[in-house]
């Protein structure tokens, strides 16, 4: 029964049913599949001596909604339970999802008070909990039919959800709209289908991004559904304290604000920043001027682009960069940007620890072709074809010749591929006449392929 409450796959508690992607099977009692879970960290602790426990009581119901009620006759509640609360009008059925002091803790932040507690009624019954699984499963075709009677009425407004309560008496619907809404038309139209009680609540973009959950750009649950219950304002200031670009498509979430995730670490850069001057300083230095161009906020440097040396950049350190600026205040220029050496090398970036032998990092490395390229296109050129239509060469030699079609100039001898003997040729093995410079004159020994005369 504790996950009878599940939003993703609610699980039929009269046939214990477990709902889809439950880990445990539908057997957890500790509300780990829900939305907005808390850890009860005091129920090991022991109470002082001649203390109550507190009777109040947090009940979940579907997505995020949680309300407190004050348990009167002091049943004996566990995390998981269905309950039966009291609604306006009628009752409502619910989980329960923590007890104890922590139950305070969570009222205070919240803002409710003890007199603004309703009751608990009763643990719920069978015939309650069929009930309440027949008003979940009225939530789905209800929703589609409510948005199509508000795109009948012309209404620029978008039906987010739809809750019924435990009893079927009362219908919650939920919606986004950009600005006031006339929907009187559309409550009589509801209420004369749908034969319930109807109450319309406008929600905000990220609420009903939280009602409706989903995967971030990250490639987690988004934090509004799983446990972000306050939603803070979000500024562009907070991307450029970053050193993130103002690009809206990157920074912007799938409720179409600003992703709720960079006020998250805004407060260790405002903190690291504080060592670094104001705005973007420009350095002179003797020979020319330096630009701030970039800004490592955590590793204390700056990045300066000399005007001499355009596409160079020189990491400067936060104290040197203080340095120079007190020194121009006074009139002096140093020559360089850092005092042992220039900096005239480009900065590269460091390369990976691990061996990467097989280019698994390159996103390109489907793209090249593999093997000899150009033992590819010999092999090409060899299984072409004729450049025309008319058939395949001829060849009438049979040597792998080709044909003569010049009447003018006749064919060559060929005696067995070497060139005829010409008369008039002289020997080549004629003696050499005897150089006297030459230490080592020829010997008159034949050669070894012929004959002595």
């Amino acid at each position: 029964m504790g996950c009878s409450g599940c939003e993703t796959g609610r699980g039929n508690t009269n046939t214990n049913t477990p709902p889809a992607g439950c880990g445990s099977h539908g057997t957890c009692a500790t509300q780990g599949c829900n939305k907005f879970t808390v850890f009860d960290w005091l129920s090991n602790m022991a109470l002082p001596s001649g203390e109550e426990v507190f009777q109040g009581v947090e009940v979940r119901f579907k997505n995020d909604r949680k309300g407190y009620f004050l348990n009167v006759d002091k049943l004996p509640l566990a995390v998981g339970d269905a309950v039966s609360v009291e609604a306006s009008p009628g009752h409502d059925i619910g989980t329960v999802s923590l007890t104890g002091e922590l139950v305070k803790l969570q009222m205070n932040k919240r803002g409710v008070t003890f007199e603004e507690m309703k009751k608990l009624y009763r643990k719920a019954r069978q015939t309650d909990i069929d009930k309440w699984n027949e008003a979940i499963a009225l939530e789905k075709p209800t929703m589609q039919k409510a948005r199509q009677f508000a795109i009948d009425l012309g209404l620029n407004m978008k039906i987010g959800d739809v809750e019924f309560q435990g009893d079927k008496t009362k219908a919650t619907f939920f919606y986004t709209a950009n600005g006031r809404v006339d929907f009187r038309q559309l409550i009589k139209m509801y209420a004369e289908n749908f034969r319930v009680r109807i109450e319309m609540r406008q929600i905000g973009a990220r609420q009903e991004a939280s009602k409706l959950g989903g995967v971030g750009s990250c490639g987690r649950e988004l934090c509004c559904s799983t446990w972000l219950s306050d939603f803070r304002s979000v500024n562009t200031s907070a991307a450029r304290y970053q050193q993130l670009s103002l690009n809206p498509q990157k920074l912007a979430g799938q409720c179409g604000k600003l992703k709720c995730c960079l006020n998250y670490e805004l407060d260790s850069y405002l903190d690291a920043i504080k060592e670094f001057p104001q705005g973007n300083p420009e350095l002179q230095l003797k020979k020319s001027a330096a630009f701030n161009v970039k800004v490592d906020i955590f590793k204390g440097l700056m990045y300066y682009i000399v005007k001499d040396e355009p596409g160079v950049f020189h990491p400067v350190p936060v104290e040197r960069v203080k340095e120079i600026i007190l020194m121009n205040r006074k009139g002096e220029q140093p020559e360089f940007l850092m005092a042992e050496q220039p900096q005239s090398k480009l900065v590269k970036q460091a390369e990976p620890d691990y061996a990467n032998v097989i280019g698994e990092s390159d996103l390109t490395r489907f793209d090249r072709k593999k093997g000899n390229p150009n033992q590819r296109n010999n092999n090409n050129n060899r299984n072409a074809g004729p450049r025309n239509n008319n058939g395949p060469r001829p060849n009438n030699n049979g040597g792998g010749q080709r044909p003569n079609n010049n009447p003018n100039n006749p064919p060559r001898p060929n005696n067995g591929g070497s060139r005829p003997n010409n008369p008039n040729r002289p020997p080549q093995n004629k003696p050499r006449p005897n150089n006297p410079n030459n230490p080592n004159p020829p010997s008159n020994n034949p050669p070894q392929n012929e004959a002595p005369k």
